[in-house]
């Protein structure tokens, strides 16, 4: 079930915040561990058991740190534990394909594949679960001794399957006490709005140009129809993950919680490290509490420093996919980001702004380029297309695609800059909140005729 589907959207949503709204505060916690665990079980009914072990394996953690929290050897044992298990569960089902594979291509070994699928959203709740035994463990947060309460933090719906990856120290207040009313509901609503706008009218509108570019014959592919192709998975990807991100932290507000925001604007970045302090923001922070600072972070050495970096991004990369571009596209960024403070810092201060944010976005393009194309060759027959290498410099398609997708790409970077939101800002109040009223019923009218017409459209970051 995806936020975008009719059945979520007229029946799903409807009854669960009916059953929430109606049932005392007592019980609603239980209400949103039910729900997950529908909502979760609504394509995959097998893989809730993987979801409930991991909940059970951190809520024991959690309790046996508490009972021995005198005995630093248990409770580090009890991490250890914790923590392997979760990461087998995520190494067995999401990267055991790819290590077989990768060691039968080197070997020339003929290992058995099982080919276990994917369950959706392991990479979210597990990382999620380990951080509430982790941060225990560091004694930042108090044991949650209600198993209830713990489930719902680790399957409640909004979440579940792409994030925001949700730490236990920010709702664990939540849980015991949110402020549910009207307004809420109203915010909620506003942004899960907002976010599906994203989702079905942008998103899926420009990645069909991107899957009819990506179908082409790279070799003979003109430099204009690459670089137009490209450019709309970088807008599809950004308007499909952060209008995942609105509609998730719109549903929370609804439900009473405050989930961290996952994205500022990052294409408004003029470096890759600001680009990664406004991109997919919780999984960074995630990666720097958990990861970085552990190893060190930047108060060593300059070697240090370096290492640390790399491995971050080596992790970065693998935990988005099980897959060697996706490998090659973390350890990318890393190196892009030790050049940008080891080498080229003072250079990049004393460059204009807006070269630096051309630079960026070229940058962020030829990423977007070997995360989505998976096949090396591949990769370089796309890079060489978009240089030239291709032949024409357009065609027909081409010329049709920018005269059917020109608006399209016209709303879309000016959204995805924030332009509209800072006209608005200007307008009186009593003005915007009316077109930001008459912007909503237009947009939800526009999602419910557009999703009548279409199929299943799941979000990009359910497969990670």
């Amino acid at each position: 079930m995806v936020f975008s589907d009719s059945v979520f959207l007229f029946m799903f949503l409807p009854l669960t915040l009916a059953v929430y709204y109606a049932v005392p505060f007592a019980f609603k916690n239980t209400v949103l561990f039910l729900t997950g665990l529908l909502f979760y079980a609504w394509g995959e009914p097998v893989y809730v058991l993987i979801m409930l072990l991991s909940t059970a394996i951190d809520y024991c953690a959690g309790r046996l740190m508490d009972r021995f929290d005198s005995n630093k050897n248990i409770r580090k044992a009890t991490l250890l534990v914790s923590v392997v298990m979760n990461l087998s569960l995520l190494g067995i089902f999401k990267y055991g394909s790819f290590f077989i594979g990768s060691v039968n291509g080197i070997f020339g070994s003929a290992i058995p594949d099982p080919g276990l699928p994917l369950p959706i959203g392991i990479s979210f709740f597990t990382f999620q679960s380990m951080s509430y035994t982790i941060d225990l463990y560091r004694r930042n947060i108090k044991v949650q001794k209600n198993f209830i309460d713990f489930a719902a933090f680790v399957t409640m719906f909004p979440q579940i399957v792409a994030g925001p990856i949700v730490r236990y120290e920010d709702v664990s207040a939540q849980l015991a006490c949110r402020r549910i009313d009207l307004s809420s509901m109203s915010d909620g609503i506003t942004r899960f709005v907002c976010g599906m706008c994203k989702k079905v009218l942008i998103a899926n509108s420009i990645g069909a140009l991107w899957t009819d570019v990506k179908a082409q014959d790279y070799a003979s592919m003109p430099a204009a129809t690459a670089w137009l192709g490209i450019a709309a998975f970088t807008l599809q990807i950004y308007f499909d993950f952060s209008g995942y991100s609105d509609m998730a932290i719109g549903l929370g507000k609804m439900l009473g919680f405050d989930f961290p925001e996952n994205f500022r604007y990052p294409y408004n970045s003029k470096s890759i490290a600001e680009f990664w302090r406004r991109w997919h923001i919780t999984l960074g922070d995630w990666f720097k509490s958990y990861v970085y600072f552990p190893l060190g972070g930047s108060r060593g050495s300059t070697a240090a420093t370096i290492r640390n970096t790399l491995i971050v991004w080596l992790l970065t990369g693998l935990w988005h996919g099980a897959s060697w571009n996706f490998i090659l596209w973390g350890l990318y960024y890393g190196v892009l980001i030790i050049l940008e403070k080891f080498i080229f810092r003072r250079l990049l201060e004393r460059t204009p702004s807006a070269l630096r944010h051309i630079l960026m976005m070229l940058a962020v393009v030829f990423g977007w380029v070997m995360f989505e194309i998976t096949s090396p060759a591949s990769e370089l027959e796309f890079v060489k297309a978009m240089l030239g290498f291709g032949g024409s410099f357009a065609n027909s398609f081409t010329l049709n695609a920018l005269h059917n997708y020109a608006v399209t790409f016209i709303a879309a970077i000016a959204i995805s800059t924030g332009i509209p939101l800072k006209m608005c800002k200007k307008l009186p109040e009593k003005r915007a909140d009316t077109l930001s009223l008459v912007g909503e019923a237009a947009g939800m009218t526009a999602c419910i005729a557009c999703l009548v017409d279409s199929g299943y459209n799941p979000f990009l970051y359910f497969n990670f």
